[in-house]
């Protein structure tokens, strides 16, 4: 399923980028509002933080919001804890370079109509490519892939220790069609990353996945549970330690419950010590915005989790 998306979506990004690099004459750009005037014929800066695209992950591409040029694809999009969005890679041709005139910095400008996008920087080695476009959101649009979804989807709950970690195994999972990192288990309302972790309200560190079981099954996705973590482990897992770190599995109906309890019982006949917990499911409350895809926004991997065999 995941193959045949990612299919689609390059077709998509493919599609638009031949559709919009089409060069527009000058009498055909988007009309500028004030601020937009001021950063991208003007070269000016937007405040750091304040830019819609900073902390924005969706799947897609970002355009030239004068000319409509194609300029990145959301592949290349890495958070690099700046305050402005960060691309790691262009569109080939989409982007121009040009030394400031102090000579200390390097500007980056739509290559279609010179719009005015941010600088680019080399040698930080935030990620592979050792390069980060810093871009303006206020220069960008963005078009969003469009995905089709089947007709059923279902939904499971997993808690294993950091669910940044846990996440990174599921995402990309073939009939996984979204993942969703949060809190469960516990008795606060809405609660936040600070009182999970500093204060007791029984929550644990979660992750939701959303489903098409006609292409992945739930007995799958707990095997995979209970091979990318520890499930002998007492409120912790590696490093991370405490009560909102513990193994546990939060079954939506009474299937996916026999499904867990059979599994268990697996690995205990097979010598392992599990501690994992089977626990009706309450409500899921999504974490804040930054621990989404934390590892792919960053583009890094797994400190306390690993896939190891147990079945």
């Amino acid at each position: 399923m995941k193959k045949i998306i990612k299919l689609i979506a390059l077709l998509f990004i493919s599609t638009l980028i031949n559709a919009q690099n089409m060069k527009k004459s000058p009498t055909e750009w988007n009309k500028l509002n004030d601020f937009e005037t001021y950063v991208i014929v003007n070269k000016g800066t937007e405040r750091p933080g304040t830019g819609k695209f900073d902390a924005f992950f969706e799947d897609g591409v970002y355009t030239c919001k004068r000319c409509d040029a194609p300029l990145y694809k959301s592949g290349d999009k890495f958070d690099a804890h700046c305050g402005w969005p960060a691309f790691d890679d262009e569109i080939e041709g989409a982007v121009k370079r040009k030394v400031d005139a102090d000579g200390r910095r390097t500007e980056i400008l739509c290559a279609n109509c010179d719009a005015h996008l941010g600088h680019v920087f080399e040698g930080e080695r935030l990620t592979d490519k050792n390069v980060r476009h810093c871009v303006n959101s206020v220069s960008l649009n963005f078009s969003p892939e469009e995905k089709e979804m089947p007709a059923t989807t279902e939904e499971a709950i997993f808690a294993g220790g950091c669910f940044w970690g846990v996440e990174y195994f599921f995402a990309e999972l073939d009939g996984v069609i979204d993942t969703s990192v949060g809190y469960t288990g516990g008795a606060k309302n809405n609660p936040t990353y600070k009182e999970v972790c500093y204060t007791d309200t029984g929550h644990a560190e979660a992750l939701k996945v959303t489903y098409d079981p006609s292409k992945v099954s739930y007995e799958t996705l707990a095997r995979l549970f209970f091979e990318i973590h520890d499930p002998t482990q007492v409120d912790r897992q590696g490093p991370d330690v405490g009560k909102q770190y513990r193994s546990e599995i939060f079954y939506k109906n009474e299937n996916q419950k026999i499904i867990a309890k059979k599994l268990i019982k697996e690995l205990k006949d097979n010598g392992y010590n599990v501690v994992t917990q089977v626990t009706m499911a309450d409500t899921f409350w999504d974490a804040e915005e930054y621990h989404q895809m934390y590892y792919f926004k960053n583009k890094k991997k797994p400190y306390c989790h690993v896939k190891i065999e147990r079945f």
